[in-house]
């Protein structure tokens, strides 16, 4: 049974969180780049218009053709005078007129949807922001702990091997040599292989974190873009749409655009079932912390916190492999909304994109192991 709260320093210190929310950020997904989305987002209506008189111009010409395709028809017999098929293309007309009240409208459900998913997600994210800080508190209190009990090893080490001298002079003067000088020069020793041990950790663990907040970027990013393609060229769609050889234009553009605009919502709610295997893989490594540290933190197991020392890590890996597995998880959303609503094109230009995202994080990934590997 994974206990989720110690009786230890069970609220960390406010400087102490501002220390890690600088570092590693203010939650697992940063509000910074969220922020930026959400503003980026609420700048596309404004410039909808763009070409709105030029698509007003163009459904006017196809109107006519239409007219006349419809005249000819009546004129050689081959239809009858039907009054609703000639007031659809007045309808696509207004439409384009009134665009950015027809676009909100569109996007209303999907906005529903993303606004309750957002929310349910923020408050996850503070639980799993008070176990994360929970987890970086005991881990560093394991590391102060590796510090006290390589620095007593080593101390018990030099007077076992001054132990059998039998001169007293020697022996003071030992003693005060190593009170003086070796000593400080062990601890240091010691405290720099545990530092890189952590360093190390650190880099993995922000590595993995920040491997997940891109993948959350790239696919919020990439449905703005999408988004503002479609609404600022839609207008053509519409009015292409008048035409009968591209009467399902618009019924095509509005199964994109909420397609599209079902990735937040459905990049949320992935980020909420993401963040129920967050809050497990953090309770799963604050309850091992307390294993080795002790449930009241005052009687650490020595062993125990050697053995684990020693595999040259850390950290116990399951917050690693969370981050990594959100990651991959947010990949998903483009064929999800597909699931959805059905659509062809989004798909496979948001795979090109994660393609080419892949890609450039290997060249990254390349890169930084032959500078390390110089190093």
């Amino acid at each position: 049974m994974i206990q989720t709260g110690y009786s230890y320093g069970q609220v960390a210190s406010e400087g102490y969180r501002k220390t890690v929310d600088f570092l590693q950020g203010d939650g697992i997904t940063d509000s910074g780049p969220m922020v930026f989305l959400e503003e980026l987002r609420k700048s596309i209506l404004p410039i909808f218009d763009i070409f709105i008189t030029d698509a007003q111009a163009l459904a006017s010409v196809f109107m006519i053709i239409y007219f006349a395709i419809k005249s000819y028809e009546m004129m050689s017999g081959d239809k009858k005078l039907e009054v609703m098929p000639l007031l659809r293309p007045f309808g696509l007309l207004m439409i384009i007129i009134w665009w950015g009240i027809f676009v909100q409208i569109v996007a209303y459900p999907t906005e529903v949807i993303a606004k309750k998913a957002k929310e349910k997600l923020e408050v996850e994210q503070n639980k799993v922001n008070d176990l994360r800080y929970k987890r970086a508190d005991l881990q560093m209190k394991l590391v102060a702990e590796l510090f006290t009990i390589s620095a007593e090893a080593e101390s018990a080490k030099q007077d076992a091997q001054k132990a059998n001298e039998d001169a007293s002079y020697l022996e003071s003067a030992w003693d005060d040599f190593k009170g003086i000088v070796v000593n400080p020069v062990v601890e240091f020793q010691m405290r720099m292989e545990i530092t890189m041990k952590l360093l190390f950790t650190q880099i993995l663990e922000l590595a993995a974190l920040w491997i997940l907040r891109t993948a959350i970027f790239l696919i919020f990013i990439i449905q703005v873009i999408y988004a503002s393609i479609l609404i600022i060229l839609g207008p053509f769609a519409v009015a292409a749409s008048i035409l009968p050889a591209f009467r399902d234009s618009l019924s095509t553009w509005v199964a994109r655009y909420i397609s599209v605009n079902l990735y937040l919502g459905i990049g949320y709610i992935i980020l909420l079932l993401v963040t129920v295997f967050q809050n497990y893989s953090l309770q799963s490594e604050i309850y091992k912390y307390q294993e080795l540290m002790g449930a009241d933190g005052n009687s650490p197991k020595i062993d125990a916190i050697q053995i684990f020392a020693s595999n040259g890590l850390l950290s116990f890996g399951t917050v690693i492999i969370s981050f990594l597995v959100g990651a991959i998880a947010m990949f998903t959303v483009p064929s999800i909304s597909t699931w959805i609503i059905s659509t062809s094109g989004i798909t496979s230009a948001a795979s090109t994109a994660g393609r080419a995202a892949a890609g450039a994080s290997k060249g990254a990934s390349v890169a930084a192991s032959k500078m390390i590997a110089g190093v």
